[in-house]
């Protein structure tokens, strides 16, 4: 468990849920029993199992003794990892601006070590500026958001991006759309801001950005805009994220992961190099009235 110590709660709870797992099938107890042995149902352990739920420190004792799990320093190592699990990230605190479904990708992010991601509306938000990030927050479905509530979403984004200075960084590989970075969210001034932060951003030896020109005849990611998180920790797998308006998908499993992992590697050897997104950058500064 390597590493506990930099993973947000979310990802602590991916942790707890696999070596529970691991130590259910190694017992040879079904999850139906293991149910039965917390006074819960099957479900419950499946979704105990898949970090979706929180863990009571009782539960969590009573799976060891079903498991067998003698070993007093184990036990205790994973009694601490279910109290660690169920501590509020920092990111907590903007609930009030943030959809539930949400939260869990916020912990994931803080504890992945590299994300790649393609994007066909938006710049990266780890990338976006305030004013961008303001101008974005207005673009809302559910009816206009105040200017206070628009704050604290410019502020949760600020925090976020404090991925990309910790030690080590977080490493950032994103593919956008040339589109993106044509469409003028809050306005040209904004959106020229924004283009010379990106130029900035891509001197970061943990930031690449590859820019899909808008000529191209077409490409594999036909599905929309998605992201592939990795993290240092062994008992984390890799895990897509695809956000949609009012929920999003979090899938884990190996098929899936592959699927979404070779998407981005054909897109990063088909399109432009990283290498060149300086030059597309500075040419449509050039071209902005």
């Amino acid at each position: 468990m390597a590493g506990r110590s930099e993973a947000g709660p979310t990802a602590l709870r991916i942790m707890l849920g696999a070596q529970l797992r691991r130590l259910r099938e190694q017992a040879g107890v079904t999850r139906s029993d293991a149910g039965w042995a917390i006074r819960a149902s099957e479900s419950k352990i499946s979704r105990m199992e898949l970090g979706r739920v929180g863990f009571k420190e009782r539960d969590v004792a009573d799976l060891l003794e079903l498991y067998q799990v003698a070993d007093p320093s184990e036990r205790e190592k994973l009694l601490q990892l279910a109290r660690d699990a169920n501590n509020r990230g920092w990111w907590h605190r903007y609930g009030d601006v943030t959809p539930d479904w949400f939260d869990a990708y916020l912990g994931l992010e803080a504890a992945a070590e590299l994300i790649r991601t393609y994007e066909i509306q938006f710049v990266p938000g780890l990338l976006q500026t305030p004013a961008y990030t303001r101008a974005v927050a207005r673009l809302t479905p559910a009816g206009e958001r105040s200017e206070e509530e628009v704050d604290r979403i410019v502020a949760l984004r600020r925090s976020r991006q404090a991925v990309l200075d910790r030690d080590p960084p977080l490493r950032l590989w994103a593919v956008i759309e040339e589109s993106v970075l044509w469409r003028p969210i809050g306005g040209v001034e904004v959106l020229r801001e924004q283009l010379i932060s990106l130029l900035e951003a891509i001197r970061r030896p943990n930031v690449t950005l590859q820019i899909i020109p808008t000529a191209t005849s077409g490409h594999s990611a036909t599905g929309g805009a998605f992201s592939v998180l990795r993290f240092p920790q062994a008992d984390l797998p890799d895990i897509v994220y695809l956000e949609h308006v009012t929920s999003a998908l979090y899938l884990d499993k190996r098929d899936d992961v592959e699927t979404y992992t070779h998407i981005l590697d054909t897109l990063a050897v088909a399109g432009p190099r990283p290498q060149e997104a300086e030059r597309q950058l500075r040419a449509i500064l050039e071209q902005l009235q």
